[in-house]
């Protein structure tokens, strides 16, 4: 698809809608202005709850074929792209997956430890067992302090140089994406499509484009390939989408 629209001049997009909600916004801020010094460690969190008919009634669901995955391609993949962008590029990761509750092909449970190129470790955690399902939460902790996203709102902020304007509101409700599938909040949407739109019109780079969206995919798909060889494994590569085991 890259290739295919860079030939035939054409902009390409991708639906990453937490880049431009106002809290990530400021996290992204805040981390690039140096507010949070040197980035140490990152812990993510996605709990949600999707109930046996979630995957019943839409059989695509959590296939590798149609979905590219399980709960970690379909609901963590958003907190992926907001590591990436927040926090650069990551060259490592060692994982584990495991289908626990649900009947289906792919994953409904991920974990794995990230190493950052900044030198900084993590780990991302994505469900869809956690029943009744809570907000994404979101760690950050530098050598200047400690920053907490819950959905895509900041909630905390103990930084040795204070900063209570990261704590203003700006956030849809915490609680819904956690546990149905269906879209409350449309804003981050709206402000994505909205740039895709201006990229149209004015030939300029869409917020996120093609190469972004790719980094996110390959970023699952190492995850993908050390939960199945048991073993660290490298970012990027060759493109992979078998069943993790």
């Amino acid at each position: 698809m890259i290739a295919a629209a860079e030939e035939a001049g054409v902009r390409l997009g991708v639906l990453f809608q937490d880049r431009l909600k106002p809290g990530i916004v400021r996290l992204k801020q805040l981390v690039e202005s140096g507010g949070l010094g040197r980035v140490l460690t990152v812990s993510a969190r996605v709990p949600w709850y999707r109930p046996p008919d979630y995957y019943r009634l839409s059989r695509w669901r959590g296939t590798a074929a149609l979905d590219g995955g399980g709960a970690l391609m379909n609901q963590g993949v958003h907190t992926v792209d907001l590591l990436l962008w927040v926090l650069g590029e990551v060259t490592r990761v060692q994982a584990r997956t495991a289908t626990l509750f649900h009947q289906i092909e792919s994953e409904d449970t991920a974990l794995a430890l990230l190493e950052f190129a900044s030198g900084a470790v993590g780990v991302v955690e994505a469900s869809t067992t956690t029943y009744t399902g809570y907000p994404r939460r979101v760690e950050i902790t530098g050598t200047e302090g400690t920053v907490v996203l819950e959905h895509d709102r900041i909630v905390a902020a103990d930084l040795r140089t204070p900063r209570p304007e990261l704590l203003a509101d700006g956030g849809g409700d915490a609680n819904a994406s956690a546990s149905s599938p269906v879209v409350s909040d449309a804003s981050g949407h709206r402000r994505l499509i909205e740039d895709f739109l201006r990229a149209i019109e004015t030939g300029s780079r869409p917020a996120c484009d093609g190469h972004e969206g790719r980094r996110s995919v390959e970023l699952v798909e190492a995850i993908y390939r050390s939960a199945r060889s048991l073993a660290s494994e490298p970012v990027g590569g060759r493109a992979d989408r078998r069943r993790p085991r």
